[in-house]
């Protein structure tokens, strides 16, 4: 600023003369300099850290209504590393019983363990907003918000008994959030600089991170794309958002700053080329960071596509990349990549840590437990609870209960001889399915002796031991239905030989379907050992046989489309032209031209294995119909085997098959289990014909009958 003012002022008119003169050029060459200087040491920040940030961070909460006058929920945040924290906001949207005294009720925010706001609901009816800003020495990595308060419908005071009533409620809507207000720091060189700003959840859901591959990417290239992709799925926080696999000539990479280029060395453009050590290529992958105008850069690449696929795995493994602080990572054949293997061994510890509940009346504890995708709960599952809780409760009326996904599965009243070593076994009920996730909450009611007013002091209390444990017998999953997908395509937690049928050129709408297709995958695949192979032409035999098939595209890039035409639920006309109607659906020509499926079969070459087939007349509605099984959220949506989604986004399910397992000896076993009572009269009535007859035949041969006999004969 210095040297521009002394330039404006010579080119005034102003003289300067002896020492005056040279003393102004030997400042302006000074600042000069030093200006270059600081430039020069100053790291490329790219455009990003120009401004400050805003990132809203929705809860991962439904609609949620809480009884009576004590209430209480949990909701969760997390704050990136990377951010330099100006501004937290809490953005509640909830209603209070309209019967609820405004001058008595009372909501109380706080933040992993500390309170800090709390307030009156206006006096109004229906939906109520309320944004609150948090204190920034309270925001950690992972943030436990907890809401509670009490909700009254009379005047507190010493003159009655208060009742908890339905009448004491409190809704939060969904929709309730966390606005970040920050500026970013810069990634460094380091590789887990990079991982950690690429796979930040701002980062996603701004669409600023991309999975580049070749233009016609080979079959080993989309097969570390995809290995890439799913390692970073499983490890995405959000539920509408994901990184997508494209190409560097498409708008999503070019708007993006942050880039996964992977590709074998001859494949890559020059300017990352000159980045690498070919030298060093003859027998290892590179892993690399690149910064260039402004644009974060991770080359993955290699001249052996075997060595390609195993750098993909090492970016498919969370801990090995948050571990490397190098810029540069050469792997081997010899390089161990996999994921540590999480088997499932039947028990689930509720919680790590000791949770600790207070206050009077209500108060509950919520924990998520998830079985592997293949498998859901069988009959003998328990839930084993280890607490104790204050003494000066009235035991007459306090209890604890256990409830599965919001369903009473036992309750027991509380003691002052067990309050410092109490503990309570439950049984999961028999016959009930639950699936591979649910939910468990353990709620105390916590009544206080003599009690005429409700508050939210610190006692009484409860705490609920670490070593509490749900022990969750399971049974493989046999349903082929989109309800259990994507359970046949993993096996413990990973790929289960899945080959993939591709067209021949990739378009952009089949790099989107692509990403679809493998973005739910991975969201289940806790490890990266399995194995995914892309095929152009039809696999053969022996891989048709031992593997789960998924085929994608129109008819027109796959001959192997339109072989399985026969098998297909929703077939094609003879000239691949349109959809034909069937007992579910009839279907108009043109509509049939215009709409995608994703079709979920019993494999024609493995009855125990799957066939996914998700295709359509236009690349452009396979990837519509791909749309329905990208997120958890969406295949929820479906109970049967094919979807079907039009151009005005309507998307419609249907049942075909009629024997849904693709195990016959499950079904035998199904068919057995749902008429056991039968069976077991059948067996009974068999054993007393069998008696019967014995008992008749050691009768006659007492009597002499049978003797009498054989001398008759002779």
């Amino acid at each position: 600023m210095f040297v521009n003012k002394f330039f404006i002022n010579k080119q005034n008119g102003i003289k300067l003369n002896g020492i005056s003169n040279w003393l102004f050029w030997g400042l302006a060459v000074l600042a000069l300099l030093g200006g270059i200087g600081i430039n020069a040491s100053r790291p490329v920040t790219g455009q990003a850290t120009s401004k400050l940030q805003t990132y809203t961070q929705p809860f991962q909460n439904s609609t949620t209504t809480l009884s009576g006058d004590s209430v209480e929920a949990n909701m969760y945040f997390i704050k990136m590393d990377y951010w330099q924290v100006k501004k937290v906001t809490i953005n509640l949207n909830f209603q209070v019983s309209q019967l609820a005294n405004r001058a008595t009720s009372d909501i109380t925010l706080s933040l992993n363990g500390t309170k800090f706001y709390s307030f009156r609901p206006k006096n109004q009816t229906g939906l109520q907003t309320k944004a609150i800003e948090v204190p920034l020495r309270l925001i950690q990595g992972e943030n436990q918000l907890k809401i509670s308060g009490q909700i009254l419908n009379k005047k507190g005071n010493q003159s009655y008994q208060l009742a908890q009533t339905p009448a004491n409620w409190l809704t939060i809507y969904s929709g309730a959030n966390a606005n970040f207000e920050y500026r970013l720091q810069p990634p460094t060189t380091a590789i887990k600089s990079f991982y950690a700003h690429f796979s930040g959840t701002d980062t996603i859901a701004n669409t600023n991170s991309v999975i580049t591959l070749p233009q016609q990417a080979s079959n080993a290239e989309l097969t570390a794309g995809m290995y890439a992709l799913t390692g970073e799925a499983r490890t995405i926080t959000t539920e509408n958002t994901q990184i997508p696999v494209t190409t560097t000539n498409t708008t999503a990479a070019k708007q993006a700053d942050y880039h996964l280029v992977m590709a074998t060395y001859q494949h890559l453009p020059k300017v990352f080329q000159q980045q690498l050590d070919r030298q060093r290529l003859q027998e290892h992958s590179v892993i690399k960071t690149y910064t260039h105008g402004g644009k974060y850069y991770l080359i993955v690449s290699a001249l052996d596509t075997k060595l390609l696929q195993k750098a993909s795995r090492f970016i498919a493994n969370q801990e090995l990349m948050q571990e490397t602080t190098a810029d540069t990572k050469y792997i081997s054949n010899s390089t161990q990549t996999f994921t540590s293997e999480l088997q499932y061994g039947g028990k689930t510890q509720l919680t790590t840590s000791d949770d600790y509940l207070t206050g009077a009346k209500h108060q509950s504890s919520t924990y998520f437990v998830s079985l592997p995708v293949d498998r859901t709960n069988a009959d003998g599952s328990k839930i084993r609870l280890h607490f104790r809780y204050a003494k000066n409760l009235d035991f007459k009326r306090s209890l604890i209960t256990v409830y599965v996904n919001d369903s009473a599965l036992g309750s027991k009243r509380l003691t002052a001889a067990r309050a410092n070593n109490d503990e309570l076994t439950v049984s999961l009920p028999k016959g009930k399915a639950l699936g591979h996730s649910f939910t468990i909450r353990v709620a105390f009611d916590l009544e206080m002796k003599g009690k005429t007013q409700s508050d939210n002091a610190q006692t009484p209390w409860a705490l609920i031991s670490s070593d509490s444990e749900a022990t969750i017998k399971s049974k493989p999953v046999a349903d082929l239905l989109f309800t259990n997908y994507p359970y046949l395509f993993l096996k413990n937690s990973t790929f289960n030989h899945i080959a993939v049928v591709r067209p021949r050129n990739l378009t952009g709408d089949d790099f989107q379907t692509l990403t679809n297709i493998f973005n739910l995958i991975g969201t289940y695949a806790q490890s990266n050992t399995g194995t995914i192979q892309f095929y152009t032409h039809k696999p053969s035999k022996t891989v048709l046989k031992n593997s789960n098939v998924i085929a994608f595209g129109t008819p027109k890039q796959s001959a192997f489309i339109r072989s399985l035409n026969p098998k297909l639920y929703f077939k094609y006309n003879q000239h691949f032209t349109g959809f034909l109607s069937n007992e579910k659906l009839s279907v108009e020509k043109t509509y049939g031209q215009n709409i995608g499926t994703a079709q979920l079969l019993r494999s024609p070459y493995n009855q125990r294995s799957g066939l996914l087939v998700v295709t359509a007349v236009k690349s452009s509605d396979v990837y519509r119909a791909s749309t329905q099984i990208n997120f958890q959220r969406n295949i929820a949506q479906y109970q049967g085997d094919a979807i079907v989604v039009d151009h005005d986004n309507n998307h419609y399910d249907y049942r075909f098959k009629k024997h849904q397992t693709v195990n016959d000896g499950v079904n035998v076993k199904m068919v057995v289990q749902k008429n056991s009572k039968l069976v077991v009269y059948l067996g009974i009535a068999l054993l007393i014909i069998i008696i019967i007859l014995l008992a008749g035949f050691l009768i006659m041969r007492k009597s002499g009958l049978l003797e009498r006999k054989e001398r008759h004969h002779e």
